[in-house]
Parts: C-alpha cells; sequence; structure tokens
C-alpha cells in the first residue's frame, strides 16, 4: 500500500476538486440564461436555457442532486481565480509527489472537458482514471505515474441518447489541440470511427457492450463518434466520482469509483484476448484494493457483492482475479466482503509435515501449511484439545505429542476453516474449542476412527 498524504494536502485537494468543480459549472454555462426542470420516467433533469437568433436553446446540465443543486444556486457567484487553482496543483505535484500527466495528453483531456464530455457524463477510464485516485484517496499509489498517451473516454448509449446534448465533432475538438490528429478506420467497418490519433496521443472511445459479444462500433451521439462495446463496461461507469487531473489550472473530471475500477482490473485481467493476465492490471487492482479495505471497506463490499451477483461467469473471473493477488490483499478484501477463499478456483492448501510446536504466549499447538506458494499459520487451542479430546490432564508435551499422532485430523479441520469459513486473518487460521464440533462433521469417518489415543 502506499504512503498517506498528509491531512493538510488532502485538504488541499479537496479545496481544489470544489474549485475545480465550480469554475467547470460557470464555464459550461457562462452566457446569460436560466435552468429549468424537466421530469422523465419520474426523474428530475436540469437544463440550461437561453435565447439565441435561432430561438430558445438548451445546453444538458444533468440529473438533479443535492450538489448540482448548490452548483446552481451559487452560479452567479465569482468563479474561483485561475492563480489560485494553478498554486494548488503545484504544490499537490511538488509536496506530495502525486501525478501529473504529460502536457499533450492534459491539454487533450482539458479540450474534451471545455466541448462538454464529462458534463454529458463521459467518464474517464483506464490509466489516467487510476493517477486521479492518489489524491481523492488521500494516498500515493504504486505505478502511478507510469505515464501514458493513450485517453480512453466511456459513455454508455443510452445516455447519450437521453441527454439529447452533442459537443462540436469530436476530431474538431482533437484538433484544437494538434492538427495532426486524424480519424483511425474501425476493423470492423470502415466507415466508422471509435479511435483518433496524432503524432503521440490516441484517444479512444467505448461504451458497455450489453447484448452478445461483438465488434460493431456503437454510435454515441452525444459525442458525434462511434465507441467500441466492451464487456463489464457497464460495471465500471456506473455513478462514477468527479475527481481533478493535474494539469495547469486542473481539469474537472469523471472517473469511475475506485472500488467499481480495482473489481473490474480483477476481471478484465483473466479476460484478455492473449489469454494471460495484464501485469498492469494486477498491480492497479492490488494496490487499490490494499487501500480500500481501510478506506471505503463498506463500499468495497457493496461493489463486490454487485459483481459477485452478476452470474457465474462474474464469480469465475473475480475469483481468479483473486487468486493472482498477494495473499495478505487477497484475505483482507475477503474478509472485508465476508467470503471464504473457496471463491478462488483450486484453491488448496499442501501440509508438508513441518515440525509442530507448542507456542506459550498464545496457549495453541501452531503448525504450518503451503497455499499457493505461501506460507501459512496454523494453531489449534489448548482450549480445543481439552474439551473435545480429552488432554486437559496431558500438560503440554502431552499436548503437542497427541497434537503429531492425530496431525492428519488436525491438518484437514484446518484446511477445512481455511478454505471454506470467513476469512478471520490473513495468511492464517486458527481452531478455536466453539468450532470443532462444526468442523468435525465435515471430517471423513476414517480420520476419526483412527484417531490416537493420548
Amino acid at each position: 500500500m502506499g504512503h498517506e498524504i498528509p491531512l493538510v494536502l488532502q485538504t488541499a485537494y479537496a479545496e481544489l476538486l470544489d474549485q475545480v468543480a465550480a469554475a467547470a459549472f460557470a464555464d459550461d454555462f457562462s452566457e446569460d440564461g436560466n435552468f429549468v426542470a424537466k421530469t422523465i420516467k419520474g426523474k428530475k433533469y436540469w437544463y440550461f436555457e437561453r435565447k439565441s437568433e435561432e430561438g430558445w436553446k438548451q445546453k444538458y446540465v444533468g440529473p438533479e442532486t443535492l450538489e448540482l443543486l448548490e452548483k446552481i444556486v451559487n452560479h452567479k457567484k465569482k468563479k474561483s481565480e485561475i492563480s489560485h487553482r494553478i498554486a494548488l496543483v503545484s504544490t499537490l505535484i511538488r509536496s506530495t509527489s502525486l501525478p501529473r500527466v504529460q502536457p499533450k495528453v492534459g491539454h487533450v483531456i482539458s479540450a474534451l472537458a471545455k466541448a462538454g464530455v464529462f458534463r454529458l457524463r463521459g467518464v474517464l477510464v483506464g490509466t489516467i482514471a487510476y493517477q486521479t485516485y492518489a489524491g481523492m484517496l488521500g494516498t500515493r499509489l504504486p505505478i502511478s505515474a507510469v505515464q501514458t498517451g493513450d485517453v480512453d473516454i466511456a459513455q454508455a448509449a443510452d445516455i447519450s441518447i437521453a441527454v439529447k446534448d452533442r459537443t462540436p465533432p469530436m476530431l474538431n475538438v482533437l484538433k484544437q489541440t494538434d492538427q495532426t490528429f486524424r480519424e483511425v478506420p474501425h476493423t470492423y467497418d470502415s466507415r466508422r470511427t471509435t479511435s483518433y490519433v496524432s503524432s503521440s496521443i490516441r484517444v479512444d472511445f467505448l461504451t458497455p457492450n450489453e447484448g452478445k459479444d461483438t465488434d460493431k462500433p456503437k454510435l454515441l451521439p452525444a459525442f458525434g463518434t462511434d465507441a467500441q462495446p466492451l464487456r463489464f463496461l457497464n460495471f465500471l461507469i456506473r455513478d462514477p466520482e468527479p475527481a481533478v487531473v493535474l494539469h495547469e489550472a486542473g481539469i474537472f473530471v469523471l472517473v469511475p469509483a475506485p472500488q467499481r475500477y480495482a473489481i473490474h482490473k480483477l476481471i478484465v485481467a483473466r479476460c484478455r484476448q492473449e489469454g494471460s493476465p495484464k501485469k498492469k492490471d494486477i498491480q492497479q487492482a492490488e494496490a487499490l484494493l490494499g487501500l480500500l479495505v481501510i478506506k471505503r471497506p463498506h463500499d468495497l463490499s457493496q461493489a463486490w457483492k454487485e459483481a459477485f451477483g452478476r452470474g457465474k461467469t462474474w464469480r469465475q473471473l473475480l475469483g481468479e482475479g483473486m487468486g493472482l493477488l498477494h495473499i495478505v490483499v487477497r484475505d483482507s478484501v475477503l474478509r472485508t466482503v465476508n467470503a471464504s477463499r473457496s471463491v478462488v478456483p483450486n484453491l488448496d492448501v499442501q501440509f508438508a509435515h513441518m515440525s509442530a510446536r507448542y507456542d506459550f504466549e498464545r496457549d495453541v499447538v501452531s503448525f504450518f501449511g503451503e497455499s499457493n506458494g505461501a506460507l501459512i499459520r496454523c494453531a489449534i487451542s489448548r482450549a480445543s484439545l481439552d474439551d473435545h479430546f480429552g488432554t486437559d490432564n496431558a500438560g503440554k508435551e502431552g499436548r503437542l505429542e497427541f497434537f503429531r499422532r492425530n496431525r492428519r485430523l488436525f491438518e484437514e479441520m484446518a484446511r477445512i476453516k481455511y478454505l471454506k469459513w470467513p476469512v478471520e486473518e490473513p495468511g492464517s487460521v486458527l481452531i478455536r474449542t466453539d468450532e470443532v464440533p462444526e468442523l468435525l462433521k465435515e471430517i471423513p469417518k476414517t480420520l476419526k476412527v483412527s484417531l490416537a489415543k493420548i
């Protein structure tokens, strides 16, 4: 897990986010006009209405929330000073080593923001989104400083239709930053475009694939471009969160909720076309998950529950992805979401019959197993041995000897609890006296019949 950012700098990030959001809202609706509400299918949406030579025109604002209503009330107030926001960005980069994007990438994201991409509920995904989580979660993240020239924007097709608003033509928007930008003909249909490239930047537009798998591009009317449909993307971009890209005076963007991003990375790591997990996916998932179990345990648990409930394929990919994580992160997540290690396919524990010993401080017999190359700390309490196996008069050495004679039984009890029961501590399992009756019910009869006496 990364290093915690000092509280004063976390506060500076929160202040920057507020100011960037306010400035973006003021820029989006800088003309004279009025905010009006419409009720569509029982839900209220807001639009900005202004009169032009062609008549009344409306711009989409967003679904009604308390935050949006506050922005509308404060709309006429003076925008925050750009110089102050530039100073905040500089302070965050200099004092916390938070990642900043390449200048050319920053210019592209800024142009997309000014064109209304994020106002129209476009979501920035990929590595640049991952970079924003350090400020959002108040902790520096591993590999977040990795630079990329890829900008990925996602939007649900139904939202793109529903907002009834448009950005300028996307190629025109991008050419404002670099005249070398050009459309890339799609491999499925060369007349359509989902990607735009310049001499150093690539911009891809993505959308969820809700039906059968297909490479056929989908139109995003709000952005005037086609988008590549991708499986699992609907989970990723649901309920996005505001964030700041650290470039110049800061850029207000929407990114996936970090818990959704982490779980999505576990899934896509296991379904890459090349058949092997992508190292960067697992690194990002592991870094975020290790932080989220501390920072956002409830949010992580809810996102896990949603993903796990989406069907057999989702459960399989989630389990396989969990099996690629470091054992401490994996077990911490499973404990947080109240799941057992059995969600990881083919996980098992082997016992190499390493020497057992009596731990006087804990009053347990301790022994070890191995799972996926990691050492598993196992133990059975003195009370378990005394209450259920009659060792109360045997003394510590007698209990240790009894354990050695019946080691296979206790190893099997440890295996069952480790694999099937809720996770208590990462990389370890302790058999308590109140658990013995239930564990014995799952033990093969042959092990119980052959129980050696004291």
